[in-house]
């Protein structure tokens, strides 16, 4: 069977010698380099990747679960549900997020869109990478430990990886402390989930809302586990106008190659 185009997130192994010579369009959704294709096949593919469409998507998911977790949006419901409005009254009290400060772990194209919103719901934005960002109007800090002490409402936003690790340590967990949020829309390696557990089993850490984890689709029970943990399927950019928006690029890309013009987003 020949195969003309390919539309994949990874390269199973097994397909590796049966793509060597035909031209795939992968659908990476963030920062997609040329290692991600395997060696015996990324010098003869011609691969597109969908930079920034999901941007705003996952910008607008980090500001909704900060706002869910300091409202208790999700236990209102089923305060209101499970007949306990009806039988203990009004509920305890949530936090505002006007007027405090959001760290934001990583000021890439997402990072910053978080950092815009944080900024026009009147909260002091910080944040931390590995430089200083010239362009951007947010005070840099460049320690981790620091910005977490720093912060009410940590926003995990940084690259994946194996330099970023369990960036989110335990030292930072601790730094942001038993009034701190952590909300990561990242990736899960990028937190140590133990530690994180841990501490909020403690009550050392008070709140967290995680769209990735380190063990995704079955993320570890002991997160589950917790009343002060909100937790999402990794659906960031899960909405019909980005899934959409990311199909035509793709079309237009495709569209490109069989026209013998360049591709509007090569990944190489």
């Amino acid at each position: 069977m020949k195969i003309d185009v390919l539309s994949i997130g990874s390269f199973p192994d097994a397909t590796n010698a049966e793509l060597a010579n035909r031209f795939a369009v992968t659908r990476y959704a963030r920062r997609p380099a040329p290692h991600a294709l395997p060696d015996d096949v990324k010098n003869r593919l011609r691969g597109t990747n969908t930079p920034g469409i999901l941007t705003d998507e996952v910008a607008d998911l980090a500001i909704g679960l900060m706002l869910a977790s300091a409202r208790q949006i999700l236990f209102a419901d089923q305060y209101v549900r499970d007949g306990s409005w009806a039988k203990k009254g009004p509920i305890r009290l949530g936090r505002s997020v006007g007027g405090k400060t959001m760290g934001v772990l990583g000021l890439g194209g997402i990072g910053r869109a978080v950092a815009d919103r944080g900024a026009a719901l009147r909260m002091h934005v910080i944040y931390c990478g590995p430089r200083r960002k010239a362009e951007a109007p947010y005070e840099y800090v460049a320690d981790p430990v620091e910005l977490a002490r720093r912060s009410d409402y940590l926003m995990v936003a940084c690259k994946g990886g194996p330099e970023t690790r369990h960036l989110v340590s335990a030292a930072v967990i601790d730094a942001l402390g038993p009034q701190g949020t952590l909300i990561n829309v990242a990736r899960g390696s990028v937190v140590d989930e133990r530690a994180l557990a841990q501490a909020l089993a403690e009550g050392r850490l008070g709140h967290a809302a995680l769209d990735v984890f380190e063990t995704a689709p079955n993320p570890s029970p002991e997160l589950l586990k917790l009343s002060n943990v909100i937790v999402q399927p990794h659906h960031g950019s899960a909405t019909i106008e980005t899934r959409t928006a990311i199909g035509q690029l793709m079309i237009d890309n495709l569209s490109a190659h069989f026209a013998g013009r360049p591709l509007l987003t090569p990944v190489r």
